[in-house]
């Protein structure tokens, strides 16, 4: 009897479930492709402006102490390195190191706007909808009572870790913006070692590098998330072998879970992923 037949209930849940994982998926795309000068409506931001002439004015600071020590390091012969190419290198460096003090804010507005139009066009024509495969649904609307009690406790499970996967996923991105915001203000004292000698511009290098891998952090997300899109879309797992239809579509699944928690995964190892491949 239709009575006792469950697989209606069960397509409406996983439709209900699917459909939340795209609105995260599509908000997270949106966030990925937006800068955090926009993020929340540029409120962050405008503290991130608010507190930023503190750290220009210290870094200003620093600039001079860091030449003091790169020049008193590497000169042996004072009268030696008083000449005209010597003070030319020195007053090059030195203007340079305070240019990017002064100005650290602006280059990185540039650098979010590029990687933010970066994965726009990533994610324009990227297959975001995730929905059971037809033939899988008419399987479940088939099934009989038993197999599809089983279905429905198995299907109940999968979407509560399918709706824990969208929030952390979500999470992940938010935590990339607080990174950001919370790096972005040090780049003053970060560009002012680069007054010094190459020991102590070390540290300028490695906030780049640093900074460079959690702002292209967003563009191995998108990639991620479309990849494994595209795996969760592609049918049928090759493992069903010759099992029954239901327990087929079991596995079936399951696979979809499996690649909805490996694409949270994904997302959350994206910096160091960035930075492996970057060189970063």
């Amino acid at each position: 009897m239709d009575i006792f037949k469950l697989g209606d209930k069960i397509l409406e849940l996983l439709t209900a479930v699917f459909s939340f994982w795209n609105k995260q998926v599509s908000s997270v795309f949106g966030l990925l492709g937006q800068s955090p000068v926009d993020f929340k409506g540029g409120d962050p931001w405008k503290v991130i402006e608010t507190i930023n002439p503190i750290f220009v004015a210290v870094g200003s600071s620093l600039v001079v102490l860091f030449f003091v020590i790169g020049f008193c390091s590497e000169s042996i012969d004072v009268k030696e390195e008083m000449r005209f190419e010597s003070i030319l290198r020195m007053l090059i460096r030195l203007t340079i190191a305070e240019w990017f003090v002064a100005n650290n804010v602006s280059v990185m507005k540039t650098v979010f706007t590029s990687v933010g139009a970066l994965v726009g066009l990533l994610t324009e024509k990227a297959p975001m909808e995730l929905k059971i495969d037809s033939a899988q649904a008419d399987i479940i609307k088939d099934l009989g009572f038993g197999e599809s009690l089983i279905m429905l406790i198995l299907t109940a499970l999968m979407s509560a870790i399918i709706i824990i996967c969208g929030f952390f996923l979500l999470y992940t991105v938010y935590f990339r913006f607080l990174k950001i915001m919370v790096i972005v203000p040090m780049g003053s004292l970060a560009f002012s070692t680069m007054g010094g000698n190459r020991m102590v511009a070390n540290t300028a290098a490695t906030y780049v590098k640093y900074l460079l891998s959690v702002i292209f952090e967003a563009v191995t997300m998108a990639l991620a998330i479309i990849i494994c899109n595209t795996l969760i879309n592609s049918g049928l797992p090759s493992a069903t072998g010759n099992y029954a239809d239901w327990a087929k579509t079991l596995i079936y699944l399951c696979e979809m879970t499996f690649t909805i928690a490996l694409t949270v995964g994904s997302v959350k190892g994206a910096q160091s992923l960035t930075s492996k491949a970057l060189g970063l």
